[in-house]
């Protein structure tokens, strides 16, 4: 089978306002609306699992079915303390629905990213397919520069080798959760995303390109943005 997980485990402090920024409503829908039914309707996810902070669960059950009603399609969990503790206990729903077996693939997606297209949905679920592993990225447009102390730079890399990651990001679920439990404290520790889990036990990963509307609603501006881009 193959799963969505829309990613929600956010409070949204960045945003400076009362509901975390999934709730945020641009185009007349909260963003975890719009970002949730572009799963819903692309016809390779068989189901959806919206993983969301443990005191929001409640109001997000009653967001969700006020929106797309008694779906079946759609499972609810609460995220953990970070980032890939919170894409475990999606893992570890898929389980619970039955759903979990070597060949399960899960559609990881920020909920905060809802302008992710069918064709990136659908390339990943391919690549991850193929490969066991992919994400999605888009080619650096300025420079980036390296820094310990965030005063003094430390290096200049070439941007030509420089992707920015975005999200989806794909594996076959099982896979990923047997090498994320394989992992040390220490290592868990400097995960920034699920796609290293990989690299460090030097495996591959694919690269399925992003697109710059491709947003990540994190600051007040980016509400506007995601308007002018509804409106295109």
């Amino acid at each position: 089978m193959i799963y969505a997980a829309v990613l929600a485990g956010g409070t949204g402090t960045r945003m400076g306002a009362d509901l975390p920024k999934q709730f945020l409503e641009f185009a007349g829908k909260p963003v975890i609306i719009h970002t949730t039914a572009k799963f819903l309707i692309h016809e390779d996810i068989d189901k959806v699992i919206v993983v969301t902070p443990q005191e929001w669960v409640s109001y997000t059950e009653d967001l969700l079915a006020g929106y797309f009603g008694d779906d079946s399609r759609i499972i609810t969990a609460a995220g953990g303390e970070t980032r890939n503790e919170t894409l475990m206990n999606a893992i570890a729903a898929i389980e619970q629905d039955g759903g979990l077996d070597d060949d399960t693939i899960i559609v990881t997606h920020d909920a905060v990213r809802p302008f992710v297209t069918e064709r990136m949905i659908s390339e990943n679920i391919r690549m991850a397919e193929e490969m066991g592993a992919c994400e999605t990225a888009f080619p650096a447009t300025d420079t980036i520069v390296e820094t310990e102390d965030g005063k003094t730079v430390m290096a200049v890399p070439d941007r030509s080798r420089l992707w920015m990651v975005q999200t989806p990001q794909t594996f076959r679920a099982k896979k990923l959760r047997d090498l994320y439990l394989s992992l040390t404290e220490e290592e868990k520790e400097v995960l920034t995303d699920a796609a290293r889990i990989y690299i460090m036990k030097g495996r591959s990963v694919g690269i399925v390109r992003g697109e710059s509307s491709n947003i990540k609603i994190t600051y007040p501006d980016d509400i506007r943005i995601a308007e002018a881009i509804s409106c295109k």
